[in-house]
């Protein structure tokens, strides 16, 4: 991947390499709470088998880079600091400087040797396998920036047979790392990883040769996964083939179980001490309810065999459970147009997010996943440019089931993302980005209608911000909000084990909460093709592919159980 030659920068360019406006490290508005007991959960240190694990979030600056001259848009390389005795560096840090410094990087430590729970066989077994940790054979020069205002060098180190390199080393000179500096690890305690976010990129402007810096995660990520994300990143000079594997791995959890997750009585204290605020737009007219009041006030359920609805039992025991979803049942609002009316504007009162707690990136982090439901979605409105049009069917639909999920870090407890559903998407936030409302509760924004939840107020174009065209997504605080801290109920955490968390029977329901519905799409975007200046029409079809799919017609919505992130990462 790297080729035979390393990269080098020279000092022609010095005036986009030198940056000293460097991050400063970030912290969460409060100090954190004192965890209820438990097991592992917090206590700063995990084991995946046979390495220990200590999250570092300390660091010094080894090299700073700005690659646009004049803009805030440089990056940072860092080597962790206070790694504890007898745990090792598995590779350095870099972010960018326009956000607060605070990331991680994992330092490992074999516990064979220092293990007493094992049986005499076992430890046999193990000490028999090559070592789990071995410094690098040695180290390859595979980019760097010379100038007389500072220098980087980055260097692969390159790990023996049966070995992976978790990670590159930054020196801010040309001198070969000592083979002290990282750890490298036996491959069948490693897994695959991919590119995440790009940090920094070279183009050709300056050079003939690419160079680029991304963070990584596990390529196979979700409630089953073992992959953990060691904190490091990947760099490269030439382009990148989606097949391709890394140099690089992450960490693997082999352990027999996932010690560092949260106990339920710790499940409720972070929920209490991060659970966000949601608010719902002034004019909204959809709001949310309880699924037991949805029921209650009317919803019937159909199927291919009945003409006739059938009313639901509160509880959803009547519904059909498990199995997969052939679009054979739905629900559908009452009959009743007054009944109809009524139960579209959800009821506030009962309201409540349904929480779904489970592991992420293998024990290391635990996701807590908040659902809400609104019995109805409304229209969609279209912006044009600076006209806003309002649909009178596009977008609109029967149960509408919207997330938020909080990732919390297991070595400490620490808020570290929040992730935001946006429609068929959506995008994880750091901590450092979020509004907070009280200590460290954050802000969540549900958009008017569409009920996509949002970091901050504003208007949310989803379309192409170029030409001005797409859906707007409206969001804004209003009196009408839920305070998730207070208002929730567990309705699911696998890993507890069966028998702590009785899950409703509504959530075994499969199929769909809401009737098929096809539009008559071609009308309602005449509408806009009328609006647009002469010069910028288009063909409805041109204009379909402008927004998302969902707003022409569904199959009905799925429940949180349908969803691809209910045992798979988010989106």
């Amino acid at each position: 991947m790297f080729g035979c030659e390393c990269w080098c920068w020279s000092s022609e360019y010095e005036e986009y390499l030198y940056d000293q406006s460097e991050p400063k490290p970030y912290s969460l508005p409060s100090p954190l709470p004192k965890w209820p007991q438990g097991q592992g959960f917090a206590t700063g240190r995990i084991c995946l088998g046979e390495i220990e694990v200590v999250q570092i979030t300390e660091f010094e600056s080894v090299w700073s880079c700005n690659l646009l001259h004049g803009k805030s848009k440089g990056v940072t390389f860092y080597r962790p600091a206070g790694i504890p005795n007898d745990f090792f560096c598995l590779g350095h840090y870099c972010q960018p400087n326009d956000q607060p410094l605070r990331g991680f990087v994992l330092a490992a430590r074999d516990t064979v040797a220092t293990r007493t729970d094992l049986k005499d066989g076992f430890v046999q077994d193990l000490v028999q396998k090559l070592p789990a940790l071995i410094k690098p054979l040695n180290y390859s020069l595979v980019w760097n920036a010379d100038s007389t205002s500072g220098c980087g060098y980055i260097w692969m180190p390159n790990p023996p047979v049966g070995y992976k390199a978790m990670g590159f080393v930054v020196t801010d000179d040309s001198e070969e790392p000592s083979l002290d500096v990282v750890r490298c690890v036996r491959e069948d305690l490693t897994e695959t990883c991919e590119p995440c976010d790009r940090i920094l990129a070279v183009d050709s402007k300056f050079s003939a040769n690419q160079f680029q810096v991304w963070s990584t995660r596990p390529c196979e990520r979700g409630m089953f996964c073992r992959g953990v994300s060691v904190g490091t990143f990947f760099c490269s000079s030439t382009y990148l083939d989606s097949d391709e594997e890394l140099e690089v791995a992450c960490l693997k959890n082999i352990g027999s179980s996932l010690h560092a997750l949260p106990n339920l009585q710790q499940v409720h204290t972070l929920i209490e001490h991060y659970g966000p605020t949601l608010y719902f737009h002034p004019d909204e007219a959809y709001l949310p309810s309880s699924v037991q009041w949805f029921f209650k006030n009317g919803a019937l359920l159909y199927g291919d065999s009945s003409e006739t609805g059938e009313s639901i039992d509160h509880r959803g025991s009547n519904l059909p459970r498990g199995g997969e979803n052939e679009h054979d049942y739905w629900i559908d609002l009452p009959n009743d147009d007054d009944a109809r009316h009524h139960i579209k504007g959800g009821d506030m009162e009962s309201a409540k997010l349904y929480v779904h707690v489970k592991p992420a990136l293998g024990g290391t982090f635990t996701d807590v996943a908040m659902w809400i439901f609104c019995p109805f979605n409304g229209p969609a409105t279209i912006k044009v440019g600076v006209v806003s049009i309002a649909m009178n069917k596009i977008g609109q639909h029967v149960g509408d089931w919207e997330h938020y999920t909080l990732r919390v870090s297991n070595f400490t407890g620490e808020l570290w993302q929040v992730y935001f559903s946006e429609h068929s998407g959506g995008r994880w936030v750091d901590a450092f980005d979020l509004e907070f409302i009280e200590g460290n509760k954050s802000i969540v924004y549900s958009s008017k209608h569409g009920h996509s939840s949002y970091p901050h107020s504003g208007t949310y174009l989803q379309g192409s911000s170029k030409l001005g065209i797409g859906v707007k997504n409206e969001v804004a605080q209003s009196k009408m909000f839920i305070d998730s801290s207070t208002k929730y109920e567990i309705v699911a955490a696998e890993y507890l084990g069966d028998g702590v968390i009785e899950e409703p029977c509504w959530l075994q329901y499969m199929r769909d909460w809401g009737p098929t519905i096809v539009y008559d799409s071609r009308s309602e975007l005449d509408k806009i093709i009328d609006r647009l200046p002469f010069f910028v029409r288009f063909s409805v079809e041109n204009l379909f592919e402008l927004f998302p799919t969902e707003l022409y017609g569904e199959e009905g919505p799925t429940g949180p159980k349908e969803k691809d992130n209910w045992l798979g990462d988010e989106r």
